[in-house]
């Protein structure tokens, strides 16, 4: 056989060489499994690193997608697949995920059963994929030149520029590199025009960087440093214990009541983890206390150091903030929910404050609870977590008395203060005193009781100020027909849920009716469509109350928007209107803050003296295991904001449930009272944290759909797991509908975290539950609606 004869044999082209492979994740809701492996593309050029963000070629048209490579290796990673099919990764994006926090992603998406995916499209801010508010600019430097070349440059040109080129040698060399808007001013100059000509004439070097440009923090923006007060003797034995632990995970809880300098801790540990050359991660739950607590670190760090991590920033100063972080220039972040997943290096300490709150838990997918999330990467990266809370969470409570947290508690308040008396005052007794006082019936709807109105009226005139609160928007949340043979009750048309009366100036005749599920708004009804008549409105909101407010005090100076602030998300859009009202608040600007529960707990204003809790029960007759829990922290945690300086605070809780036993251990300051009551209500009934629950929610816009969704894994579930778990449903949610989504759900209840979680996965890989439009899967619920 001849040579032409062999090339006959020979492919057209040779084989491609077997290089690198890369595991991408893209942020879709493709849910590869329990194994999490992705999907396998070939490296082109030099090889990106975990955790780096890249765009590749996604289904048969190749549409770009965004994603994260989790792995980089050789033909192992094919599987068997043929390599010259492998499409290669099409660009490299930046942005690269620390190892610790790829690790976290690989646990959320096992333990809340939701795509890898999307939980690492969660970890990075969408602003800073799409780079918002960056812009590439020219620095410049005295460039290095021969002596003869410099002088034949400055030959050519102008006396002016060659005077500004003197001027600018003469700087100190440690200013440059700079942009020629600054260098001009170093120089003295008006105008840029003689550093370009510098720069043209190659006497100026340019250096390319890139700048994030974004707006000041609200607040924070001049900020003066302070001195550390000395600690309590309780304060310091704490302190000395987390300390003690900074070289490796622990995990410690303090219950300090309301005002016993908990911050003051976090500080102390903080100031010691930055020494040490570490960085710390602080989370607080609600927006509205963002801006206080970065304030207080700020003071106490300076803004150099501390970056602040929420969703009321900008898109530009999120991006900013972020890449702060992730280039090592802050080393404290302070922020909200999502703040748990900052890309700081050297992790030393991450603190919880206010740990047992509800808005920690994300209500979408992902949904997970940065409480837990905070635990679950301090153990990775190898570092304390320090939860903060007067009234800790069950689950919280249950891991130290076990002895999985270690338990600290403050008892008194820093500085010789006094919880306040809390009274509970019966509306039904108040509703009587009401009528004898007008000496007849009263017909009018009254948010405050005249033990309330007695003690606000006394409180303006003692120039004191007030926190009024009620958890509940709008004006009115019930409208319907007067007439008992008509029935009409305004409803939206697809939410299982009555309409919200809100009124407002700009709307359409003063007021709308709004959906809070869908927010589907509507005209307000005049008369009743059915037959005619007028319609009522019952039930009360914070607009009512500030109607009310108004009405009854006018006399005694108070003005909307002035002297009386409403906080609700109704009134607070941005960041900024949320740091504006506090502001004058603790100014004193205004005398009364009525709000929702956004005001309930974090906020220390001295001159406080009367707290009003103006309905208890909004969350006691809630269809929810955790109802009474979410009553007392709420009534306690708005109790504490009162008596915070040197004047004796107050406190006024209206209900319909006096003897109610949330209520009565709230009155008292009594939380461990509470907790083991509770507990044992618990435990009698199987209920978490005695044990482990999983809540899944079927939807569809064809009700027989979602039943039948929810009865096929029902079914499986009694295959898998006859006698260990509790299975409650299919059953219709509280709100049964919502958006046009029929609801059905089942509560699965199991002894341990492991056997919940190995059916869970079980059922995960014959691809009958999964988290996406028809499925939602609630691994550790706070709420049953």
């Amino acid at each position: 056989m001849t040579d032409s004869d062999l090339k006959l044999f020979e492919p057209d082209t040779p084989p491609p060489t077997i290089g690198l492979f890369a595991k991408v994740v893209v942020e879709r809701g493709i849910d590869t499994g329990p194994g999490l492996d992705g999907l396998t593309y070939r490296v082109v050029g030099e090889p990106p690193v975990p955790g780096e963000r890249v765009e590749v070629p996604l289904g048969r048209g190749g549409k770009p997608a965004q994603g994260i490579v989790i792995e980089i290796g050789g033909p192992e990673l094919l599987g068997g697949f043929d390599p010259r099919k492998v499409k290669p990764i099409t660009a490299r994006k930046g942005s690269p995920i620390p190892a610790p926090l790829l690790a976290l992603a690989r646990w959320m998406a096992e333990y809340y059963i939701c795509p890898l995916g999307m939980v690492l499209a969660t970890m990075v801010p969408a602003s800073v994929k799409q780079a918002i508010g960056q812009r590439h600019i020219d620095r410049f430097r005295p460039a290095e030149l021969a002596a003869e070349v410099r002088d034949a440059a400055l030959a050519t040109l102008t006396p002016k520029a060659r005077a500004a080129w003197d001027t600018i040698t003469a700087l100190d060399p440690e200013t440059f590199p700079l942009a020629a808007p600054d260098l001009a001013l170093a120089a003295g100059l008006r105008t840029t025009r003689a550093v370009k000509q510098l720069a043209d004439a190659g006497l100026l070097a340019a250096e390319a960087h890139t700048e994030i440009r974004a707006g000041a923090l609200i607040g924070l923006d001049a900020v003066t440093r302070d001195t550390p007060p000395p600690l309590t003797d309780a304060q310091a034995g704490i302190v000395a214990a987390i300390e003690a632990t900074l070289s490796g995970f622990a995990a410690h809880l303090i219950r300090g009541v309301t005002g016993s300098g908990k911050t003051e801790i976090y500080l102390h540990a903080i100031a010691t983890n930055l020494a040490a050359g570490r960085s710390a991660i602080v989370l607080v739950p609600e927006i509205a206390l963002t801006p206080q607590t970065a304030d207080r670190f700020t003071r106490r760090f300076g803004d150099d150091t501390v970056a602040v991590l929420h969703s009321g920033l900008t898109q530009s100063q999120r991006h900013k903030e972020w890449s702060r972080v992730a280039a090592g220039k802050a080393s404290v972040v302070v922020g909200a929910r999502s703040a748990v997943f900052a890309p700081v290096a050297r992790l030393g300490l991450i603190v919880v404050d206010e740990e047992h709150d509800s808005s920690y838990k994300q209500d979408q997918l992902p949904r997970y609870n940065a409480r837990d999330l905070a635990v679950k990467r301090a153990h990775l990266e190898g570092c304390p977590v320090v939860l903060g809370s007067a009234t800790p969470s069950l689950e919280s409570w249950a891991n130290a008395r076990s002895g999985k947290y270690t338990l600290h508690e403050l008892t008194e308040r820093a500085g010789g203060g006094v919880l306040p008396n809390v009274e509970v005052v019966d509306m039904r007794e108040e509703r009587a005193v009401r009528i004898t006082r007008e000496g007849g019936s009263d017909s009018a709807l009254h948010l405050l009781g005249p033990t309330l109105e007695e003690a606000l009226e006394r409180t303006l005139a003692d120039d004191g100020q007030a926190i009024l609160l009620l958890n509940r928007r709008g004006f009115a949340h019930y409208i319907c027909c007067p007439d008992s043979h008509c029935g009409f009750v305004a409803r939206c048309d697809e939410c299982d849920a009555s309409l919200v009366l809100h009124k407002h100036r700009d709307y359409p005749k003063g007021a709308i009716v709004r959906c809070h599920h869908c927010l589907a708004e509507q005209l307000v009804p005049q008369l009743c469509p059915t037959c005619g008549k007028k319609l009522n409105v019952f039930g009360g909101g914070t607009q009512r109350a500030q109607d009310e407010l108004l009405r009854k005090f006018i006399s005694m100076g108070l003005e909307d928007g002035t002297t009386l602030l409403r906080l609700d998300s109704d009134s607070m859009r941005s960041a900024a209107d949320y740091f504006h009202a506090l502001s004058r608040f603790g100014r004193g600007e205004a005398r009364v803050l009525l709000g929702t529960q956004m005001i309930a707990k974090g906020l220390d204003f001295h001159n406080v003296r009367l707290v009003g809790v103006l309905d208890a029960d909004t969350a006691i007759n809630i269809p929810d295991f955790r109802a009474a829990e979410r009553t007392f922290q709420l009534v306690s945690q708005v109790a504490g904001r009162a008596g915070r300086g040197n004047r004796p605070g107050r406190v006024i809780v209206q209900t319909m449930n006096p003897d109610h036993a949330a209520i009565v251990h709230a009155a008292a300051h009594d939380y461990v009272g509470f907790a083991d009551e509770e507990l044992a209500v618990r435990h009698r009934a199987g209920l978490p944290p005695l044990t482990r629950m999983v809540r899944i929610v079927c939807r569809d816009e064809d009700a027989q759909k979602a039943v039948d969704a929810a009865t096929a894994i029902r079914d499986r579930l009694r295959e898998l797991s006859p006698d260990t778990f509790g299975i409650t449903g299919p059953a219709p949610c509280a709100v049964s509908r919502i958006a046009g989504q029929h609801r059905f759900e089942l509560l699965v209840i199991g002894p341990r975290t492991s056997a919940v979680h190995h059916v869970l996965a079980r059922l995960r890989a014959e691809k009958l539950v999964k988290s996406d439009a028809h499925t939602a899967v609630d691994v550790d619920p706070l709420a049953l609606l």
